[in-house]
This record gives C-alpha cells, structure tokens and sequence, in this order.
C-alpha cells in the first residue's frame, strides 16, 4: 500500500458513517414508559439516595467501575508533537477502542484545553488540577500523550491526590513491554540484567521512564548511557533539566556511536536510521537492539540482525517482535478495575512484564492458533504459531491478537495489587479468575 493510499483509507476509515471511532450505548433497556422511569425520574432517585448515604454505593449502581478516563493535552501525540487537544482527540478514540476491544473496559477520550502556558506547553499545575476533579465519575485514569517534563510532575501529583489508579501510558507502557521483551532475549544470549550496558536514544518521557523501569527489575545504573538529540547525557553538560540530569554519567562517549561500542541493550525512543550497521557490529556479542521510533525505526531489522544482533524487535506491527502497548494497559487496567485497586503501583508494573515474558515461553494451544492464523496470516505461513515452547528470537513478547495476554497479565497485575495492599476487593481464585476472564472476553 502506498503511502497515499494509506492517507486516504485512514481518513475513510474515520469519516464515512458516523464520524470518529466510538459511540455511547445503554447497558439497559429503554423500551418503554416503564423502562423510562427507572432509567430516569422519578426511579434514578433511589440510587441517587444509596449513594448519598454511603459513596461506596457509586460502584454498586453505577458504571464508574469499568469506566477509565483517556485524558490527553495534545502536545506530545504519537510522533506529531505538540499538535493541540483536538487534533489529538483521533488517537484517544482510538486507545478507547482498545480498551473495549481486547479487555472489554469502557472509556471516555478527554482531550483538555486551556491547560497551556504562555508558549502553547503543559502548564502542569492547570492539567493536575483538570484531572483531579474527573475522579467521582471514573474508575482510573489513562494519562496520554503529554509532554515531557511536565508529564512527570502531572502523573506523580496525581497519584498523590487521587484514590484511582492514574497511568501515564506513554512512560510505562512501553517501559513495561520492552521489559518482557529483555528479560526473554537476555535469557535467549544467556547474560544478566544486572551485567549488561545498555544505550538508550532519546531522553523524553518514554526513555526516562524505562530505564528507571529497567532499574526497578535489576539493572545498575552506572551501566546506562543516555542520549538525546545533542549527544551523550554526561557530566560536563549545562544544558540538563532534572530527569536528564538523573541519568547524566561520567563517560568519555559523546555521540551514540561512541555510546553504542561494547553495549549489550540498544533501546530507541528517538528518530529514524539514527543506528547504522557499523554501530550494531560495535556492540557486544549477543546484543539486543529495540529500535521504536516509528513508523521509521533508528534502524531496520534485517540490517540489524546482519550486523550481528542477536534479538531485534521495533514498533512496527509488520516485524517481529512488536513493542505495542495494546499488550499491557488493558490488561493492566483490567486487573486494576477488577481488584477496585487505589494505585497501580510498581509491583502490579512488574508482574505485567513478567506475565508477558511467561507467555512468550509458553506452547501456544492448538485450540487459540487459529485465532492467532486469522490475525497473523504472513506469520501463520512461516509456521511461527506451531510454538512448542521455549524462547525464539523472532517472538519474545506474545502478539496483541493472542487471547491469553489480557487474562494472564490481569491475573498477575491483581495478584500484586491484593499482595501489596492497593486491592480493596479480594480474589480467593486466581486460577479461576484468569479462566472466567478468558471466557467473559470470548463470549462478550
């Protein structure tokens, strides 16, 4: 497909019928006159007045405990920048369409304006405070697509006044499946997280946040080296805001290319065919590069894995190894709404990652491969959803179509909550809960 043929289909595929991606349905009847008064007055009384004498009734007779609000400010969308809220509010359709779609979690896009600073940037304390006051009306908050370093202050505040889980998606969302695609490649070349040097190109909020990420499941940070579009964050330079400053070392390295001499992990958040083939063969034996700018990637696949890297997995849907979020926040917000959590803490992070890790490992039934044939035709013909078990370099994260990530990551993410005290509504099963999620999410 050429790229005008993709321009047109895409601005088709939201124009024709009704315009845009989501519509608001009743989850009761409003058939007839009796149907009208319960739904409305005089019946709507009656749970107005439960919840009134106790708040905790909201959950009860309201949809607020499936309900996650998708809030964005527009100025960091996708690889756009900083192209306003309405321009924004298609990809926030957008994630609501994969709340539905893979976890069955209704949502609502809230593209805020009038949350700017005199230079058009996130005035954070303007954002905080619009989103502080959604919390009676949703179960959790999906932050998007906003612009670093305002989007650390917006995320940390929030969590601090809200009693729902509030996700910046755009920092731990990646940070959270790349990790599931390092801890199987590194047992794929056989090294320890704890030994390896890691590069990461681009020092915005997604590469900030995954290597603190990376940190948390057991990498040292003296073996980081952090770029962004000026070279090496080191020491000597003047030119840091405080996140970068956290990651600034003592090096001689300046350029990426200096970075990458002997490193073991390349991870990209940055800008494409940055990473050349003479870069991948500095690297160390074994190495693992995830290169996610997109649509471009800092390097392509195949250069890659000729250049000598042993795993190599981008943004894209079209290689192996895709770094797709739709793997984690519906499940991880599934696992959230269904413990009623107050926080999705580190530990609920961590067991998503692992959950993932665990799957990719795992033989793949006969009963789902035809699921997986339908959605992977190009894949199915090479055979890769014959999977017996074990790690293959070419799927150490699960693809977004299999039907078991969503219940498996929701299992492990609830876990964590109910083991670390953030849960308010016990699970005695957690077997039984996986299956009876895979069953709800089948047959919906």
């Amino acid at each position: 497909m050429t790229a005008d043929e993709l321009k047109q289909q895409a601005l088709s595929y939201h124009a024709d019928g009704k315009p845009g991606k989501i519509t608001v349905s009743s989850s009761k009847s409003c058939a007839t006159g009796s149907d009208l008064s319960l739904a409305y007055t005089p019946g709507v009384a009656q749970p107005c007045l439960e919840i009134k004498e106790d708040k905790q009734n909201v959950w009860k007779y309201t949809s607020r405990g499936n309900m996650v609000a998708v809030v964005s400010d527009g100025t960091a969308v996708l690889g756009l920048g900083n192209i306003g809220p309405e321009a924004g509010l298609p990809v926030m359709e957008g994630k609501s369409v994969l709340f539905k779609r893979f976890a069955d979690i209704d949502s609502i896009p809230l593209c805020l304006g009038k949350v700017f600073d005199e230079k058009g940037r996130t005035d954070a304390k303007k954002l905080i405070a619009a989103v502080e006051c959604l919390e009676p009306t949703f179960g959790g908050i999906n932050l998007e697509d906003i612009a670093s370093p305002a989007c650390f202050e917006v995320e940390t505040e929030l969590k601090k006044r809200m009693g729902i889980p509030v996700f910046h998606d755009d920092q731990h969302g990646t940070a959270i499946i790349s990790l599931a695609a390092i801890i199987n490649a590194l047992e794929l070349v056989g090294k320890k997280i704890d030994e390896c040097k890691f590069v990461v190109n681009g020092a915005g909020a997604a590469g900030i946040s995954c290597s603190r990420f990376y940190i948390t499941a057991g990498a040292k940070k003296e073996n980081f080296i952090m770029c962004d579009s000026k070279g090496v964050l080191h020491n000597g330079r003047t030119d840091l805001n405080a996140q970068k400053k956290e990651f600034a070392c003592d090096t001689d390295a300046r350029t990426l290319a200096d970075a990458m001499k002997g490193a073991d992990i390349f991870l990209g958040f940055s800008a494409p065919n940055c990473v050349t083939e003479e870069m991948v063969k500095s690297m160390a034996p074994g190495a693992i590069i995830f290169a996610m700018a997109n649509p471009v990637p800092e390097i392509y696949p195949d250069v890659a894995l000729a250049a000598g890297a042993a795993v190599v997995g981008t943004g894209r849907s079209d290689f192996a190894n895709q770094i797709n979020n739709v793997l984690g926040f519906p499940g991880i917000f599934r696992g959230a709404l269904d413990t009623r959590s107050t926080d999705i803490n580190e530990e609920m992070k961590l067991a998503a990652s692992y959950a993932l890790a665990e799957l990719a490992k795992a033989p793949i039934p006969a009963d789902i491969r035809p699921e997986l044939e339908a959605a992977y035709p190009a894949e199915a013909k090479q055979g890769l959803f014959n999977h017996q078990g074990g790690i293959r370099h070419d799927l150490v994260i699960p693809k977004p179509f299999d039907p078991r990530v969503v219940p498996h990551v929701a299992r492990r993410v609830a876990e964590a909550a109910v083991k670390t005290g953030v849960a308010t509504i016990a699970i005695d099963d957690f077997d039984a809960y996986e299956k009876e999620l895979a069953i709800r999410l089948k047959n919906r």
